[in-house]
């Protein structure tokens, strides 16, 4: 028997392969699904299953992909909103046999209506379930989203309270295999570990503790949970099927001459947000290589193209894995050269880092010309912020920086400063010029009050 997992870097997706008696099922592959094939011919097993728990909204599905090179069956549960066109609709109760294993199918509405779950049997352990593919009804630490029908809020919070009692029927013995772990955007309690039992969770995960369906209900409703622009494209693209990803995940690379010469949507520089406060070129926004699937999405539209601006080789080719994973294809070329180009005399603009005495100082004067702009998420912000600054979330800046003053000076923050330099970075590639960003930001914030 073979159980594998395969995580996905960013987006924090996790997929699996399993096996025995010369098959192989898959289930919840991502894009470049050739890692698949590779693990199952390493094994002596043919790929003759694909099974979604759901459709995504945060990465395209390789399922259709996948079975086009493997000529394995795609199976999805009912009720989708349209139809899946490449996959053959499975129901409640229904058992697909893979050698000694078996699949059974649950069907987990709530988190979307054609959520299903796959419970696992060995013959060779015969008492109860030995594992359960939980897709994004229950995660190591938390339960899925239900924000996806906001007309239909506390019908569909109550579904996956039903959904998850029926996860919790298997038996305190079945492993927990979920379809994302921490820093998915999926859920924002999930404990860093990704291995866990129906039991452990029964005992801990503090959703599971809310007996009550209608208390379950009323806090899933209160829940904030945010929806990137890019969630409408996955959405469409995991109905029709998705393109194979490019069989070239790099870039051409670009000289100087050529990049002054090439036009596109966004210049995206992929560097860490030190390397590109200090200098980086004119127009060029920043989103570093690990923020990439949580924050492209919000800035980069379908249509949109590209050039990275990167470090080294390996930078570039690790940012374009990110984005073809939510199809963001059209990368024109990138750049390595920003030191050399500033030696060379190249324009380079830079975004001063402020520390917690010179925030203090301008809270207390006259703020008719400067804002401290706090673009951490809601819920953040409802346990601790700062008086006198204002909220934005930051991918909420794709839209709403219109509504902004770009005769005002602002000062991001965030946490730590991570978030706040890909808001500023947004902010100046829109042609705001009166920035700079708070340095530690609360994490700062919080220390000085201590040290008081």
């Amino acid at each position: 028997m073979l159980l594998k997992k395969i995580k996905t870097p960013g987006l924090s997706h996790l997929s699996y392969l399993i096996g025995s008696g010369g098959k192989a099922a898959v289930i919840d592959p991502r894009r470049d699904c050739d890692i698949y094939v590779e693990l199952a011919r390493a094994e002596g097993l043919e790929i003759t299953h694909i099974f979604e728990t759901h459709r995504n909204e945060d990465l395209v599905s390789g399922a259709p992909i996948l079975s086009n090179m493997t000529n394995a069956k795609v199976f999805h549960g009912p009720n989708a909103e349209s139809e899946v066109v490449y996959a053959t609709t499975c129901r409640e109760g229904d058992r697909f046999d893979i050698g000694q294993l078996t699949i059974e199918i649950i069907e987990t509405p709530g988190h979307t209506d054609d959520h299903i779950a796959f419970a696992l049997y060995d013959t060779e352990y015969p008492d109860g379930a030995v594992g359960v593919f939980t897709g994004d009804a229950l995660f190591v630490g938390d339960v899925g989203r239900t924000d996806f029908y906001p007309d239909r809020k506390r019908e569909v919070a109550g579904l996956l309270f039903d959904s998850l009692q029926k996860i919790l029927s298997l038996g305190d013995q079945a492993l927990i295999y979920p379809a994302h772990g921490a820093g998915s955007v999926c859920g924002s309690g999930m404990a860093e570990r990704e291995f866990s039992t129906v039991g452990h969770e029964r005992r801990n995960n503090p959703r599971l503790q809310i007996d009550s369906r209608d208390e379950f209900i009323e806090a899933k409703i209160n829940e904030n949970h945010y929806q990137p622009p890019y969630f409408r494209l996955m959405e469409r693209l995991n109905l029709e099927g998705g393109a194979p990803a490019p069989r070239v995940a790099r870039p051409t690379n670009l000289s100087l001459s050529e990049l002054d010469g090439c036009s596109a949507t966004h210049l995206v520089d992929v560097r860490d947000p030190m390397a590109y406060a200090s200098g980086h070129l004119p127009g060029s926004m920043n989103l570093p290589v690990g923020m990439i699937s949580a924050f492209a999405g919000w800035f980069i539209g379908e249509e949109d193209s590209m050039i990275l601006i990167g470090s080294d080789e390996s930078q570039l080719a690790t940012a374009t894995e990110h984005l073809v994973r939510i199809a963001l294809d059209d990368i024109i070329g990138g750049y390595t050269g920003v030191v050399p180009a500033a030696a060379a005399g190249k324009s380079m603009n830079q975004i001063p880092m402020i520390e917690t005495g010179e925030v203090k100082k301008r809270l207390k004067k006259d703020q008719r010309d400067w804002t401290l702009l706090d673009v951490r998420d809601a819920d953040e912000r409802s346990e601790v912020a700062i008086d006198g600054s204002q909220h934005i979330y930051v991918g909420e800046l794709n839209q709403r920086w219109k509504d902004l003053d770009k005769s005002r000076r602002y000062t991001l923050m965030c946490a730590s400063g991570m978030r706040a330099t890909v808001a500023a970075g947004w902010l100046a590639s829109r042609g705001f010029v009166k920035l700079d960003i708070y340095l530690g930001s609360m994490g700062a914030w919080k220390a000085s009050v201590v040290d008081r």
